[in-house]
C-alpha cells in the first residue's frame, strides 16, 4: 500500500497548491478570501483581480487535476515506486480525486480552498475527454445563457453522470465502470461545495459574472 499512499499524498499536495491565494498575495498584496465571495477559486479571482489573473488561476487549477491523473498516478510505471496495487485507470481516478480534495481542503490555507470545479474538470478531461467535452458544452451553454458561473457548474455537475450513462448505454463510447459510478459522488461533492451558491440562487442574490446583451 506504500506506493498508493505516496500517490494519494502527492496528488493531494498538488491539488492543495493555493493558486488564487498566492496570485492575490504576490501580485495584488491581498488575500482573495477577504474579498468578493470569499472563495479561493478562479471565478472570485476574476471578480476581484480581473480576467488575466482569473484565467491564470483557472488554468493552473485545471492543470492540478490533469497532472495528478497523467503523471502522479503513473509514478509506479516510471520505476520510481513499486508496482501499482490497482489498475492504471483505478490509480489515476484515485489520484484525481485526491487532487480535487486537496483543492477544496487545501493544506496550505487552513483547509479553506476552492470549490473543486476546475480541478475536477482537469481530472475528468484527462480520464475521459469525450465525457468532459460534452459536459463542458453544457457548462458553457448554461453560463452564456445565465451569466452565472455557479449555475453552469451546478448544471455540469448534475448532468455529468447522466452524460456518462448515456454514452455507455448507447454504445457511443466506452466508459470505465468505476468512473461511471464514481461520477455520482463527484457530482454530489460539487453540489455540496456550492451549497452557499444554491442558497443565494434561491434568494435571488447570486451575482452574475457578466450580463447578457439583450439588445439583439
Amino acid at each position: 500500500m506504500f506506493h498508493l499512499a505516496v500517490i494519494i499524498i502527492l496528488s493531494y499536495l498538488a491539488g492543495s497548491f493555493p493558486t488564487s491565494i498566492l496570485v492575490g498575495k504576490i501580485f495584488f498584496k491581498k488575500d482573495i478570501r477577504k474579498y468578493g465571495s470569499g472563495n479561493a477559486g478562479g471565478t472570485n479571482t476574476v471578480r476581484v483581480f480581473g480576467w488575466p489573473a482569473g484565467a491564470a488561476v483557472i488554468f493552473i487549477d485545471i492543470a492540478k487535476g490533469a497532472c495528478a491523473v497523467l503523471f502522479i498516478s503513473r509514478l509506479p510505471l516510471m520505476g520510481i515506486l513499486e508496482s501499482p496495487l490497482f489498475s492504471a485507470d483505478t490509480t489515476a481516478l484515485i489520484a484525481g480525486l485526491s487532487a480535487v480534495c486537496g483543492h477544496i481542503w487545501t493544506l496550505f490555507a487552513s483547509f479553506r480552498g476552492g470549490k473543486g470545479v476546475a480541478t475536477a474538470a482537469g481530472m475528468v478531461a484527462a480520464l475521459y475527454p469525450a465525457g468532459f467535452s460534452i459536459t463542458f458544452i453544457i457548462f458553457a451553454v448554461t453560463l452564456v445563457t445565465t451569466g452565472i458561473v455557479s449555475v453552469g457548474s451546478l448544471a455540469a455537475a448534475v448532468f455529468f453522470p447522466l452524460v456518462l450513462f448515456v454514452l455507455k448505454g448507447s454504445g457511443i463510447s466506452e466508459v470505465s465502470p468505476l468512473l461511471l459510478w464514481i461520477s455520482l459522488p463527484i457530482s454530489l461533492l460539487i453540489l455540496f461545495t456550492h451549497r452557499k451558491n444554491l442558497a443565494r440562487l434561491v434568494r435571488g442574490e447570486e451575482k452574475r459574472l457578466f450580463k447578457r446583451d439583450k439588445s439583439g
